[in-house]
């Protein structure tokens, strides 16, 4: 229904957000986003000037902070208004030139994403296509190289996608350095969720969103580029195309307390408190509350006999993928387990699963115990026969067995 106007065009009728949204939210358990500690949630609803001293002062400890948990002294901290996809094409468009080669290590749907970029600013892109429950394999990626002589190479830490953990990258890193590439991680979900130390492992980008392991809102990404890799941006003999993505129009803002775009204040607000927070909490104390948390949900997953979808030795941690019984698909158990019992978790991009995340504030004993509870429920409810009480025990025994020997529960 539309209401007459004398301006020509109607005014439409439209609900608020009150009726729109579920009075009782959901759980979200799914591969992001994450749910959101009330600091953070608090300071982004904080709009102050995004020029002046006070924003400068905020975009300091923003970069201060973003080192710890990058682990890197590099000054090339810069942020982009945008989901983790906008860094991600940050770090290809100022690296590359039209013709110049990369190299994508390609484990599913994301890190395929940046051959796509990569593609659209005019590179010479090829792709290491790697088995779909495999991780990179480096003597698969140094033979890749010799065979392309890539001037960037690009890896995901972990391929949200398909749940795949690329174990080997430090060592992948360090063969492509030995061959002169600049190296581009995407951790989008793994930074914060387990270690990844840009400087001691050599990797000359990382990239990484807000809305996941950092728990903090989607639209404001982080990046790092390493001094080698700045030089590369700065050595360009021709501006790139993006003008809102080109970093050394960023760097005005991030370095120089100057102008770029106006700034996203509220995002960068609650980034700074997921940082503090992850600051807080120590990375030691953080990495180890994610894995026993992940490591306790899928001995739960199996103990109902139920499987994973990823060998373990290749299995990332940080977002959990569960092969779908037969008969079932994985709308009508997200939907299921979303209307009957409040909590979200995730389909996937073309595998025969479904994802339930362990990132950031995901990772709550908790949480764990109200999502197995739903997913074994949803699995009965739908006529897969599960033994949900044998998966919660053995969930359970799990979080029992390892000590809570590094971190304080927040």
């Amino acid at each position: 229904m539309t209401a007459s106007s004398p301006m020509g065009i109607s005014r439409p009728q439209v609900k608020s957000l009150d009726e729109i949204l579920p009075h009782e939210p959901l759980l979200m358990m799914g591969a992001g986003p994450v749910p959101i500690p009330e600091r953070v949630a608090k300071a982004n609803s904080v709009v102050i000037n995004h020029l002046g001293s006070v924003m400068a002062q905020v975009i300091g400890q923003v970069k201060a902070m973003a080192r710890y948990v990058f682990q890197t002294e590099s000054k090339w901290v810069l942020g982009v208004a945008g989901p983790a996809s906008a860094a991600m094409e940050m770090a290809v468009a100022n690296l590359l030139q039209p013709g110049e080669r990369i190299l994508c290590i390609n484990n599913g749907f994301f890190s395929h994403r940046m051959a796509e970029m990569a593609t659209r600013v005019g590179a010479d892109v090829h792709e290491l296509h790697v088995g779909v429950h495999e991780a990179a394999d480096p003597e698969r990626v140094r033979k890749a190289i010799e065979e392309t002589r890539p001037k960037v190479l690009t890896l995901v830490q972990g391929e949200t996608s398909n749940t795949v953990f690329n174990h080997s990258l430090e060592e992948i890193t360090k063969i492509a350095k030995s061959y002169g590439c600049l190296v581009v991680v995407d951790a989008v979900c793994t930074l914060s969720t387990m270690p990844l130390k840009m400087d001691e492992w050599q990797v000359d980008v990382v990239i990484t969103g807000g809305q996941k392991g950092l728990s903090s809102i989607p639209g404001v990404s982080l990046l790092v580029f390493s001094n080698e890799a700045w030089a590369a941006v700065k050595n360009r003999t021709k501006p790139i195309a993006q003008w809102c993505f080109d970093a050394q129009l960023a760097e005005n803002f991030w370095h120089n307390d100057g102008y770029h775009y106006t700034a996203p204040v509220s995002g960068i607000m609650a980034l700074h408190e997921a940082l503090k927070l992850v600051c807080d909490e120590t990375l030691e104390n953080r990495f180890a509350r994610h894995l026993r948390c992940s490591k306790a949900l899928q001995a739960g997953i199996e103990g109902m006999g139920l499987e994973l979808f990823i060998p373990s030795v290749s299995r990332l941690n940080s977002v959990v993928g569960i092969n779908i019984p037969d008969g079932l698909t994985a709308g009508q158990i997200c939907q299921h387990i979303s209307e009957m019992y409040r909590v979200e978790i995730a389909g996937s991009f073309g595998q025969p699963i479904v994802r339930i995340g362990q990132m950031g504030e995901q990772c709550r004993e908790h949480n764990l115990f109200r999502t197995l509870h739903a997913f074994g429920s949803t699995m009965r409810d739908l006529g897969v026969k599960v033994d949900q009480p044998n998966g919660m025990a053995e969930m359970e025994s799990y979080l029992q067995s390892v000590p809570r020997t590094l971190y304080q529960v927040a």
